[in-house]
């Protein structure tokens, strides 16, 4: 039997009302849990790309993307791992300020940690951070003593280590095919 890894599924998409909720029903059908969900706009005009993370077994993953695919609005959708995508989250943390002040730790904090001060308020401190869920949790850990009040995490952003963005290939031919339709060549 094949163990669990987490995946990211990059889903480029038109910009359309209840997509989130199809492609998340492709997911509740097969009681798979979205570990992170992060959507935008991407670097082709009128596209949008949806990062999504979950665990699960190889299979299920390409199965679910297959699926995925299957909706109107989808252009194309291409699963990850780890090793073959950069990627981040940012996560913010709320603090007192006087617990911060009397801790002294502040520069240590920001330093060891690679974050940085947001803001400082006479009731609070909003520190940042950049990097992986690991280093985004360890923060957490060390926040947590100081009187953590608020804390969210943003969910997996990712490019590919490919030189081009993966659908631009798709878009590309998808292209030249409409042109030779409307030249009228036959298409197999």
């Amino acid at each position: 039997m094949e163990d669990n890894q987490l995946y990211t599924i990059s889903v480029f998409t038109e910009n359309q009302v209840s997509l989130l909720h199809q492609i998340s029903m492709v997911f509740s059908r097969r009681c798979l849990n979205i570990e992170s969900l992060s959507v935008s706009a991407c670097s082709i005009p009128g596209v949008h790309k949806f990062t999504i993370t979950c665990k699960s077994t190889r299979p299920m993953m390409e199965h679910v993307v297959k699926q995925i695919e299957k909706r109107i609005e989808v252009l194309r959708a291409f699963l990850h791992t780890d090793d073959e995508i950069v990627f981040q989250e940012v996560a913010l943390y709320k603090v007192p300020t006087s617990s911060v002040l009397e801790s002294g730790q502040i520069e240590d904090i920001v330093r060891q940690n690679g974050a940085r001060v947001l803001e400082i308020q006479p009731e609070y401190t909003i520190f940042e951070k950049t990097g992986h869920t690991v280093e985004v949790k360890a923060l957490f850990e060390r926040l947590k003593p100081l009187g953590l009040r608020q804390f969210v995490r943003s969910g997996r952003i990712a490019v590919t280590k490919a030189p081009l963005e993966l659908v631009d290939e798709f878009l590309e031919h998808q292209n030249r095919r409409k042109q030779r339709l409307s030249s009228g060549e036959e298409i197999n």
